[in-house]
This record gives structure tokens, C-alpha cells and sequence, in this order.
């Protein structure tokens, strides 16, 4: 079954009769690669897609749909088991509220993806694929409160706070971001102590002071501020694309990879994680709150620098089909199957609408 993507919007090019005319920010060196490999083939084909949806097959007949809805079954499991109903009520029903309220789960694919990709099994990154979940979840729940974002709605229901009120949701944020470490630490099975006290060290890394809570409040700190690409890209990579490279990293690490697997990895998951956040940025000024399942134009109302405000939008699309072409190259040389899983979430990363 062929995997279905959308393409930009506007600045793309025309297809007809199955080839393309006009390529969207590509320039000769880029077109080279399409030379290079079948990742790297299908990397330029959505890098020039069009207006309407492109029917592509990535390394064979790989369904991206089948396998996040399998993935995602598989991480809501653990988690409903991994955080089940108890005394304090209020607490666990807080917590459950928002870790069980769906989502895409793109974090614990990618960590699950990666371990594969390395050759390891993937129960092997299961906790770890859950504690990224359990760490997106609380900065989800905290950054909605009314000290920071300010939101009241999130994934299509109110936010945290708006149903338990903001002294449990700050409780239940800080119960899953402690909880996610015990979780790494007692329920990973099959993989060496010393991989298990990384992949600690690089969640811990990716959530704390290096990581989204520095991006956080650099992010604060420079509402209703004019910043220059330089602290915005900070904002990104530490607030956004931190806990996606731990994802992919860990899920490397829980795997069994070699330190030079690990730094193509990690190259793969900054650059997806950069796109993550330019995307949401367009998307914050192109989307409805319907369509988005939170506010919508949230950066606007609170003057916060976004690409698109300081980039405009058709360059801002050009970053992020850079990024996604750049984190694709770093893929290049692995078996083309195993690799199917990432070259399809890096693009579904790059062309999500919501």
C-alpha cells in the first residue's frame, strides 16, 4: 500500500503526467541526490511536491498509517499499564486525563523506530519510547497553565488545569516527569545497565536546564520582544527538537547502536526536531483551532517571534523542507526497510497539517 503525503500549500511545484516541472527551493546539488539512493530519491520527490496529495513508496510497500495506528496501540497500552487508577484519585485521573488523551504518539514512534533501525527489538525501547511520553505530556500540561501559555484547550478537550484546576496539574506534570525515569529504570528488560543509565542521562539532559526547560524560559522571556533567528532557533531546538532527538537517541542506544550510529541519529533527530517547530509556527498562522485541536494563533496574541513573522511564510516552508532533507540524508547506507519507518515520520513531520 503506497504511503499518501500532503504537499505544501503554495511555492511547490506542478506535477503532470507523473514528473515534475518546477522543484520548491532546490538547487543543483540537491537535485544530484536524487541519483544517490532510494532514501535520498524519495527524500527530493516530496521535497518538489505539489498541491495535491503524492502517492509515494518509500523503500517498498511501507503503510505509515498501519504502523502508527500499531505503534500507537502499543504505547497506549504500556502507559494505561504503566500508570493505572489509585489513591490519590484526583491525581491519577489527572495524570491519566492528559497521558491517555490520544495524540499523535510521534515521540515514541521515533524512539521505537530507532531501535529497530539498529537491529534491536523493540521491547526493548518500550519504556523508554513511554517515558517520552510521560515527559512530552507534563511539558504539555505545564505549558498550558496560565502562568505560561495560558491555553484552554489541548488535543480537542480543555487543558489540564481547566478540568482539575492548576494546583493538580502542576502536581500531575511533576508525578510523569519523575515517574518517567523510574519507568526507564524499572521496566526496561534485555538491555545492559550502562545503556539504561544513558538513555537516563539523555532524557535528563533533553528535559532539564539543557534542554526544554532552558528553552522554555528563554521562550518567555522574549514575548513582546523583538529576537533574532539566533535566539529563536535556541527557543526551537532546546524547547521542541530536545525531547525528539532524545526519542530517537534513546531508541538507538536501548538498541544496541555504536557511537557512530548514535551521532547520524542524533543529526536525523535535530534536524526533524527544528522542522517540528517551523512547521508549528506556520501552522499556528494557517490553521484553525478546529483543524489544530488547540488555540490557534496563540504566538500572535502574545507577540512572540515565530519564523513566519520574521522569515515569512513561503521561506519558512523552505527551512522546513531543508530540514527534513538534511535529517533524511543522515539515513542514507542503513538497509532501506529498516529505515522506512523514519524517512516517513521525518516527512509526516514536515507536511502534517495539525
Amino acid at each position: 500500500m503506497q504511503l499518501q503525503l500532503p504537499a505544501r500549500q503554495a511555492g511547490c511545484s506542478t506535477r503532470r503526467r507523473g514528473h515534475v516541472t518546477r522543484s520548491c527551493g532546490l538547487n543543483p546539488k540537491q537535485r544530484q541526490l536524487v541519483k544517490a539512493s532510494p532514501i535520498q530519491r524519495v527524500v527530493v520527490r516530496v521535497a518538489t511536491a505539489t498541491a495535491e496529495q503524492v502517492e509515494l513508496k518509500p523503500a517498498g510497500s511501507f503503510d505509515f498509517n498501519l504502523y502508527m495506528v500499531d505503534r500507537a496501540k502499543m504505547v497506549n497500552k504500556a502507559l494505561d499499564e504503566a500508570v493505572p487508577q489509585k489513591y490519590p484519585d484526583t491525581l491519577y485521573e489527572s495524570m491519566r486525563y492528559s497521558l491517555l488523551a490520544g495524540g499523535k504518539r510521534v515521540r515514541p514512534a521515533l524512539c521505537l523506530a530507532a531501535c529497530e533501525l539498529v537491529g534491536g527489538d523493540v521491547t526493548a525501547a518500550l519504556p523508554a519510547a513511554c517515558a517520552m511520553e510521560m515527559v512530552h505530556t507534563m511539558s504539555l500540561i505545564h505549558d498550558d497553565l496560565p502562568s505560561m501559555d495560558n491555553d484552554d484547550f489541548r488535543r480537542g478537550r480543555p487543558t489540564n488545569h481547566k478540568v482539575y484546576g492548576e494546583d493538580i496539574a502542576i502536581l500531575s506534570g511533576d508525578a510523569l516527569l519523575t515517574f518517567a525515569f523510574e519507568h526507564i529504570a524499572r521496566a526496561t528488560k534485555g538491555v545492559s545497565a550502562d545503556r539504561v543509565l544513558r538513555v537516563i542521562i539523555e532524557l535528563g539532559r533533553a528535559s532539564g536546564a539543557e534542554g526544554l526547560v532552558a528553552g522554555q524560559v528563554v521562550d518567555i522571556q522574549s514575548e513582546n520582544k523583538s529576537v533574532g533567528l539566533d535566539v529563536l532557533k535556541y527557543i526551537h531546538i532546546h524547547k521542541t527538537a530536545a525531547l525528539l532527538e532524545a526519542s530517537v537517541v534513546c531508541g538507538a542506544i536501548a538498541g544496541g547502536a555504536d557511537e557512530a550510529t548514535i551521532e547520524k541519529l542524533r543529526k536525523y533527530s535535530r534536524n526533524i526536531g527544528l522542522a517540528f517547530q517551523v512547521i508549528d509556527d506556520i501552522l499556528d498562522v494557517t490553521q484553525t483551532t478546529e483543524q489544530l485541536g488547540k488555540t490557534a494563533a496563540k504566538d500572535l496574541a502574545v507577540n512572540k517571534t515565530t519564523y513566519p513573522k520574521l522569515l515569512g511564510l513561503e521561506k519558512s516552508k523552505e527551512v522546513a523542507d531543508q530540514l527534513i532533507l538534511e535529517a533524511i540524508q543522515q539515513l542514507d547506507g542503513f538497509d532501506a526497510a529498516k529505515a522506512a519507518p523514519l524517512v516517513a515520520l521525518a516527512k509526516y513531520i514536515g507536511y502534517r497539517q495539525n
